[in-house]
């Protein structure tokens, strides 16, 4: 990245479509210049179900940040979830060009190059080549291995395949909105440099970001992304549970989950009555107990825990999981979720404390890392986003020369 670049972020979520704008800073720090958000209905279950509300939402959230900025945005970088994704791991050794002048930045690229050619299978695409352990010659590994010198250097990368068909919705729904794909990145690999901790980031992690219709997952062993995937289930899944077993409107339901919000029954402290004002019973007012209000918030997070333990058996992976980091605004505002985590899922389980998430607003965390995953790729010359500034006098198109280097071409 070089200073002055603006990268815009945009995560297209079940409930919202959240963007925002970033611009590198002469410390070579991201500084958030506008974030905005607007209502999207057009996402059930992780897919698109409505491609129209899907751009109406888009445009919307691209217009006011446009405003808002006094920028015009050609593209931008976007998320994509884990059911859609599938990683595999390569290595390539290489040997240098000139190994008396060192290891070059094209001798690095041009391997990464290389990592990319594998056998892609029918209705996937490459959409991320991402390099996470270089060793030289002599055995020693390296963060950047250019000017190092060695007459050969191994790296070791995942390939990011994703289903050909929901980038090229993707595609299409950008391209009616005037925007241009810069590049696609899952979820959760994204977030997990905001996510996680310093210590966490060379931990065995599972990482769970559980949204309002979604629950994304992301498996690292230290600095390789292992596994990603996504399941149908999240907050709203609790809201309409009270609001069904209850018989009240989704409204005072998603209103008693923030209020009483507690994972387990087990840790009521005060049974309290709860006056339920838009029960459709013959009994208006009807009165309940506050431990029936939470059994039914504690049926569904054991479900949606059930679901994860039953994914991560199958994979194969519960065994290499040391820690879960829970995130996602759909169970982060319910108290104990951790421990329902851990007891569900035997491993040990906690709410994310990474330094950096407490100065994101909730709902832009995911745009926010999209932003800082960009601007912190290694081996790339600019990635920056494609942007129009406006001047008072006139509108002088100042089109930022860059060249797209999100495959390192």
């Amino acid at each position: 990245m070089a200073i002055g670049d603006i990268i815009v972020g945009i995560d297209i979520g079940t409930s919202k479509v959240c963007a925002v704008v970033g611009e590198v800073n002469n410390f070579g720090q991201i500084e958030i210049i506008c974030n905005t958000s607007y209502k999207c209905s057009g996402l059930k279950k992780g897919k698109i179900i409505n491609e129209e509300e899907v751009i109406l939402s888009l445009a919307k959230t691209i217009k006011d940040t446009e405003e808002e900025t006094n920028l015009k945005i050609n593209s931008a970088y976007v998320t994509i979830p884990g059911k859609y994704v599938t990683i595999v791991q390569n290595s390539i050794t290489r040997e240098v060009k000139d190994k008396y002048a060192g290891i070059s930045m094209r001798d690095v690229q041009n391997a990464i190059m290389q990592i990319k050619d594998i056998e892609i299978p029918e209705g996937e695409t490459l959409i991320d080549i991402v390099p996470n352990k270089i060793t030289l010659e002599n055995g020693t590994v390296v963060t950047d291995p250019v000017g190092s010198l060695s007459s050969a250097f191994t790296i070791n990368a995942q390939v990011i395949l994703a289903q050909k068909e929901y980038v090229r919705q993707l595609n299409m729904i950008f391209r009616k909105v005037g925007l241009e794909i810069d590049g696609i990145v899952p979820i959760t690999l994204a977030e997990r440099n905001l996510i996680l901790d310093k210590n966490e980031l060379n931990d065995n992690i599972m990482l769970l970001d559980i949204g309002a219709g979604n629950t994304d997952i992301g498996v690292f062993e230290g600095s390789s992304f292992l596994y990603t995937n996504s399941i149908p289930v999240g907050g709203d899944n609790i809201t309409k549970d009270i609001s069904l077993v209850l018989n009240i409107s989704e409204e005072e339901a998603d209103k008693l989950k923030r209020q009483y919000g507690l994972a387990l029954k087990s840790f009521i402290d005060n049974d309290n009555d709860i006056i339920l004002n838009t029960c459709k019973d013959s009994n208006k007012n009807k009165i309940i107990k506050s431990s029936e209000l939470i059994e039914i918030i504690e049926a569904r997070i054991e479900e949606i825990f059930y679901i994860i333990n039953k994914d991560i058996t199958n994979q194969g992976l519960k065994h290499k999981i040391n820690n879960v980091i829970l995130t996602g605004q759909g169970i982060v505002n319910i108290n104990k979720s951790d421990v329902a985590g851990k007891i569900n899922l035997n491993i040990p389980v906690k709410i994310s404390t990474g330094r950096a998430i407490s100065t994101v607003k909730p709902i832009y965390r995911t745009s926010y890392s999209l932003v800082r995953y960009i601007a912190a790729r290694p081996f790339t010359k600019t990635v920056s986003s494609s942007i129009d500034t406006q001047s008072n006098e006139n509108i002088i198109k100042i089109v930022l020369e860059r060249i797209k280097e999100f495959f390192y071409s």
